[in-house]
């Protein structure tokens, strides 16, 4: 799975589609890997930039080419040749601003629509940001959809390798996976209140054993 101009690589290498509304931080979340941010190909009939992220886990090196919107998305619906031949994918939406989390169901049935049964990632990012939107325990979308989920902040890098390692995982159909050594990170550009994180992953495990709400427009009521 490689660029026309790029040079092929002698491990396992992946698809990842990253979605979400525009402003969410993707980008952000995959320049904060080295390889990432200098190597990363622009796509231009598609409107993509990819981004060939390595890790290094006990079975070895593993590749995922992130294919990142790069803010075409405002244009409406992504095309098809997006997501064709996507292997595993993360959605992203902003805890600061609930519309973006609203719209977490429409990028999940687009993937879906194309990518039959591939795993996928929910990631709430920017959750370094004080006047939080969108509670812990109001997000329900990943419970009702079989998604993983994690609380993520791009600028500190808080939780990065979390959804890397879980669609390594899935991909590799071994739980014994892990990484051998952390991914190469540019230094954080905030720095993550620990103890208030703490308290929403608290939240998050407390909401998990309660019943499933109806609908998610509830929460926001």
């Amino acid at each position: 799975m490689t660029l026309p101009d790029q040079a092929t690589v002698n491990c396992p290498s992946f698809k990842l589609v990253l979605v979400g509304d525009g402003g969410t931080g993707k980008t952000t979340f995959v320049k904060r890997h080295v390889t990432g941010e200098f190597e990363k190909k622009y796509e231009p009939t598609i409107g993509v930039e990819v981004h060939p992220l390595d890790f290094y886990s006990n079975y070895g090196q593993i590749r995922f080419y992130c294919w990142d919107t790069a803010g075409q998305e405002r244009f409406g619906g992504l095309r098809d040749g997006y997501y064709i031949h996507g292997q595993c994918a993360i959605i992203m939406f902003d805890v600061t601003a609930r519309l973006t989390y609203k719209n977490v169901p429409t990028w999940h049935r687009d993937i879906c629509r194309v990518c039959e049964n591939i795993p996928m990632v929910l990631c709430g990012n920017k959750v370094d940001v004080k006047n939080r939107q969108v509670k812990a325990k109001q997000v329900t979308f990943h419970r009702k959809k079989g998604l993983q989920y994690y609380e993520i902040s791009a600028k500190s890098n808080y939780n990065f390798e979390k959804p890397f390692l879980y669609l390594a995982r899935k991909l590799a159909g071994s739980a014994e996976l892990h990484f051998v050594k952390s991914p190469a990170l540019i230094p954080p550009e905030v720095q993550i209140d620990i103890a208030t994180q703490a308290k929403h992953e608290a939240e998050l495990a407390e909401a998990a054993a309660q019943p499933l709400p109806d609908e998610d427009d509830d929460v926001f009521a």
